[in-house]
């Protein structure tokens, strides 16, 4: 739709340039034309005013503007009265136009080319004197006038080229970029492939693991199915079942791309609701549990989401104190939201470690899937929040949660 929107643009720009440039040109020869006639008409009355003062026309002599190229005054039986040559003088004029000239008593112009092979622009006009009326002929130079035309046939010339190479380096540049982005999407393409090779190893490997015991167990109850041990065994299998169910089930969560509905939350009913649910373990395992919260906040977001990221930093909290400490869960108000805390005083995290702990499968834990902190870092970010993790090995681990378009509630 972008590039629609801007090869529609360029187009309209450049008919709108074309056609600015071309009116321009083709203005350009009649403004000239009126450039000419303007100074022939304003040279008319200027010698017409000399005349009047010298009917003898000698004055003449001396009036050699730039744009001149010659003037005469015609006599009505068509001798020259004046001449820019004095041989002409008093010689036979012979021009058609005279004629023309006396009985309408109005101008006529023309461009003409002389004997030097200039063209020129040729006016006559009916000069009024005391006591005659003769013709004047004025040929004028055309330099300047043409220059308007010349320079708007630059211009236009220089307008077109600059349009077409314009257009050239857009279609370059635009072909460069459909390379560009045809290249991206197959890197991004070998890149899905190549992480999705890398998750299927993984994940054939936490698989193998619960199904070979699984095998084996059922080998044996297979075989001795009245021993009283197999009870055991029976147990262990359920067990790696729900261990493969509980992969299954967080594979599916991360790689969940649907949408979800979103209401108005109270993150302490979050806290208190996750603070039930674990509160069995931690007393088996001498865990303290306390919770801060603020009241009177909102977080718009899915409930069971956020709900499973709480209680899967729980579970790692707790997971990271086998023998005993403390689990903290807050919730208090940032600068733009929420923060939400969960920090423990377990064993922590390594600090080579760090970097790769949001990554899908990575995990330290023996039975462990690796995907609990992907899995909370794409909620979050869904939720158009952050999620950081510090950690001191010892001392223990804070995850932090920030949560944009907080709403105060009401």
């Amino acid at each position: 739709m972008l590039k629609r929107l801007l090869f529609l643009t360029g187009i309209g720009v450049s008919l709108f340039l074309v056609w600015f440039t071309v009116g321009n040109y083709r203005a350009a020869r009649p403004i000239a034309e009126e450039n000419l006639r303007g100074l022939a008409l304003s040279l008319t009355a200027a010698l017409e005013n000399i005349a009047v003062g010298d009917p003898s026309l000698k004055a003449l002599a001396g009036f050699h503007p730039a744009d001149v190229a010659f003037l005469a005054g015609i006599h009505r039986y068509g001798i020259y009265r004046f001449h820019s040559n004095p041989d002409l003088i008093g010689t036979s004029a012979e021009d058609d136009t005279l004629g023309k000239v006396l009985a309408g008593m109005s101008v006529s112009e023309a461009r003409v080319t002389l004997g030097t092979g200039e063209t020129a622009y040729e006016f006559y006009a009916p000069l009024r004197l005391p006591k005659e009326t003769v013709v004047l002929r004025l040929v004028l130079h055309t330099f300047r006038a043409d220059a308007v035309v010349r320079r708007a046939e630059y211009n236009m010339a220089v307008l077109l080229a600059l349009l077409a190479g314009g257009w050239i380096l857009g279609v370059v540049l635009y072909r460069f970029a459909a390379r560009e982005e045809r290249h991206q999407l197959e890197m991004a393409r070998r890149e899905r492939l190549a992480h999705l090779g890398e998750m299927g190893a993984m994940l054939a490997h936490e698989i193998r693991n619960p199904l070979a015991g699984i095998k084996g167990y059922a080998q044996v109850i297979g075989k001795k199915p009245q021993e009283a041990r197999n009870a055991g065994f029976a147990e262990r299998i359920v067990t790696e079942v729900l261990r493969l169910e509980n992969l299954v089930n967080e594979l599916l969560a991360y790689a969940g791309t649907g949408s979800y509905p979103m209401a108005p939350i109270d993150p302490c009913e979050l806290i208190a609701h996750t603070v039930a649910l674990i509160r069995s373990e931690a007393e088996e395992q001498h865990v303290e549990i306390g919770s801060t919260c603020r009241e009177g906040v909102r977080v718009p977001g899915n409930r069971d989401r956020l709900g499973q990221v709480l209680l899967n930093l729980a579970k790692n909290a707790l997971q990271a104190m086998p023998d005993g400490g403390s689990l903290h869960m807050a919730a208090t108000a940032a600068d733009k939201g929420v923060m939400l805390t969960v920090g423990d005083t377990g064993h922590g995290i390594p600090p080579e470690h760090m970097a790769r702990i949001f990554e899908p499968f990575f995990t330290t834990k023996a039975r462990g899937t690796g995907l609990g902190l992907a899995l909370c870092r794409k909620v979050i970010e869904e939720h158009g929040g952050t999620i950081g993790v510090t950690s001191e090995p010892g001392k223990g681990t804070l995850v932090t949660i920030t949560l944009a378009g907080i709403t105060p509630g009401r």
